[in-house]
């Protein structure tokens, strides 16, 4: 199984977002160490005293530097927010920095209404699907120089390496965002820590609409991966209580409450007890917000969620205040999955 990370650089307990990014790149390099396939960050606005990952196309330079041949990627660029030209001269410069090995995540999603005026944003797109699609068909043409030559931008050149263009993904957390990576020929990850309710619905509706295209980087067949909120420990009983904090947030964004993410006590006690540890066999219907538990049981329940679906990659997200504890559980996934150690990072 081919596993992945996305990082979304939470700020440390009594930290700053130095610290927050310093956690990341450790984790980059951790990742790279142990075999994972891919590493992500990601894009939130609004949220700075918690989530310091912002501006993804920023902290993948550092990551390009600290890596050799992990593939990079942004999950995702919030497009919506954005000039697409622009996106792709920053993933081209990324390229230029890690070349051949970036992956361009592209997403879309509004934050407050605040951050929404303040990123120019407008909310009141008369299609915002076929906008959406549009803008991702622009990033994968001017990475891919394939505008046609009488198109108003085939004269705008994109930097890069000279190796393999950033490889397009769409990624989404429901029906709609699928059917447009189905429509594009493109890579599709699904966010099922968001929406685990839709993930299946949301594959096949990616499957339904897969039509290879000739867009730039995209397929001949479809290529899933899904995306989980997952956490392992020594035993199931341990990785049940390190998951006390996923859970004691997903109930406070329930009650409409936004704040710093709780460690694992304070996390304990807003439950009433630590989490019942996630059965190794889930039931047919069953998709959990987030799954935990030692090598074994994990090995099981990811592999149970990607059939389920049908992805061929998975991808480890995760809410761990503790970086030790989050790096830790990183190496005992890898244990789980069995993926192949690789060579030293850059800087070691």
């Amino acid at each position: 199984m081919d596993l992945s990370i996305v990082d979304l650089s939470p700020v440390p307990a009594g930290g700053t977002a130095a610290d927050a990014y310093a956690n990341t790149v450790a984790a980059a390099e951790q990742a790279e160490r142990l075999g994972y396939s891919r590493f992500w960050v990601a894009e939130h606005h609004g949220m700075g005293d918690r989530l310091a990952g912002t501006t993804p196309e920023v902290l993948l330079g550092r990551l390009a530097g600290a890596t050799n041949s992990i593939r990079l990627g942004t999950g995702a660029v919030l497009l919506n927010h954005y000039s697409p030209y622009k996106v792709a001269e920053a993933f081209g410069t990324l390229d230029g920095l890690a070349p051949g090995r970036i992956d361009a995540g592209l997403g879309r999603a509004n934050g407050s209404p605040a951050a929404d005026r303040a990123l120019g944003t407008d909310r009141r797109v008369e299609n915002p699907d076929e906008d959406h699609e549009e803008r991702i068909r622009a990033v994968a043409n001017h990475l891919y120089d394939a505008f046609p030559d009488d198109h108003p931008y085939a004269d705008l050149d994109v930097p890069g390496s000279g190796a393999e263009p950033p490889v397009p993904w769409v990624l989404g957390s429901s029906p709609s965002s699928a059917a447009i990576a189905g429509k594009l020929g493109a890579r599709y990850c699904f966010a099922a820590f968001i929406r685990p309710g839709f993930a299946e619905r949301a594959f096949a509706a990616y499957r339904e609409h897969f039509e290879p295209t000739g867009l730039g980087g995209g397929l001949a067949e479809p290529h899933g991966m899904v995306a989980v909120n997952a956490v392992a420990a020594e035993t199931d009983a341990a990785a049940a209580r390190r998951r006390a904090p996923a859970e004691a947030t997903f109930r406070r964004m329930q009650r409409g409450e936004i704040g710093p993410t709780p460690g694992v006590e304070e996390a304990v006690s807003e439950l009433g007890g630590v989490p019942e540890p996630t059965p190794a066999t889930l039931n047919p219907d069953e998709w959990p917000r987030a799954i935990s538990g030692e090598p074994e049981t994990m090995a099981g329940l990811l592999s149970q969620l990607a059939d389920r679906v049908g992805a061929d990659e998975v991808m480890i997200q995760h809410v761990v205040p503790d970086h030790e504890d989050a790096l830790r559980s990183h190496e005992l996934l890898a244990e789980a999955v069995g993926i192949e150690p690789r060579g030293p990072t850059a800087r070691e």
